[in-house]
């Protein structure tokens, strides 16, 4: 009992002394607790009229706020408890810990700012149909870290958010609609007025065409068989098949028009020159052999 009695003798007036500054103390944490509530709530709201469709971010955001507010009012209360060595120590080994876990977890890092970002600005979303790398498919989901897209082979591929963001991409399905590039040649022998026409006349045939866009047809240069030209043209896009099938129609709906207007598709051939210019066909005018009689 005397050693309790005298411990509570030389604690006794320090302890006094103190517990007005641990009053306080609460006092300040109190406060700094449901401001920290209260700026949470507002900024949930506030954020969630800007972000109406994207509800993690929001909550991402006021949270955040939350703990900072809340951290601001550790550090007040300890240094109202006159325990700033405490804190210099605090921030000092939560530096030296901030160096190691930034090199540890430097592209853990990188990829949750790269999905944050990615929340924000939406630039594809489910189903989607895009290209991001080697990866052509329709997009499962967009996480914090990994982006889920499922590849047109089938499988489900996993890409990391920063290699979205320090690549390009495209996305097909933005604009609803998605451009052909038809590309061909005829032979020297056909005439050309006649291939621009009966092409653009196909094409204008095709059910996906989108009326109100312009079909753009060119020759694009002389190749060493053919004259070469491209058509392009703007068709409804919702799903890959659209796409495929449009081509496909033009393909055949050129292939069939063509052998109706006697317009040769251009091959790789060799010409034999006979003294007519630009040569002959070998199909169009066939070679008579005829065998010399050696007594004459």
């Amino acid at each position: 009992m005397e050693e309790l009695k005298f411990i509570w003798d030389k604690w006794e007036a320090p302890l006094l002394a103190y517990l007005p500054k641990v009053a306080i103390a609460i006092f300040v944490f109190i406060v700094f607790y449901f401001l920290a509530r209260l700026f949470k709530k507002i900024s949930f709201e506030f954020y969630s009229r800007i972000l109406k469709k994207q509800s993690g971010v929001v909550n991402i955001i006021s949270t955040i706020i939350y703990f900072l507010i809340l951290l601001f009012g550790i550090f007040s209360v300890l240094e109202i408890l006159g325990l700033d060595s405490v804190l210099t120590k605090l921030l000092a080994g939560a530096g030296i810990v901030g160096i190691v876990a930034g090199f540890a977890f430097k592209d853990i890092v990188s990829n949750i700012f790269a999905g944050l970002l990615l929340h924000i600005q939406m630039p594809f979303k489910n189903n989607d149909w895009v290209k991001i790398e080697n990866s052509f498919g329709t997009i499962i989901s967009v996480g914090w870290i990994t982006t889920s897209v499922k590849a047109i082979s089938g499988e489900e591929v996993f890409i990391p958010n920063q290699i979205i963001y320090n690549n390009p991409f495209i996305n097909y399905s933005t604009l609803e609609k998605r451009r052909i590039i038809f590309k061909s040649g005829v032979s020297y022998g056909d005439d050309l007025d006649l291939v621009k026409k009966v092409t653009l006349e196909e094409v204008d045939k095709i059910n996906a065409v989108l009326k109100n866009e312009v079909i753009d047809f060119y020759f694009t240069g002389i190749g060493s068989s053919s004259y070469n030209f491209e058509v392009r043209f703007w068709i409804r896009f919702r799903h890959q098949k659209d796409y495929l099938s449009a081509m496909n129609e033009i393909v055949m709906r050129v292939q069939k028009r063509f052998a109706k207007e006697n317009i040769s598709l251009a091959y790789n051939v060799t010409t034999l020159d006979f003294g007519v210019k630009g040569g002959v066909n070998l199909y169009d005018n066939p070679v008579t052999i005829q065998t010399l009689n050696k007594d004459s």
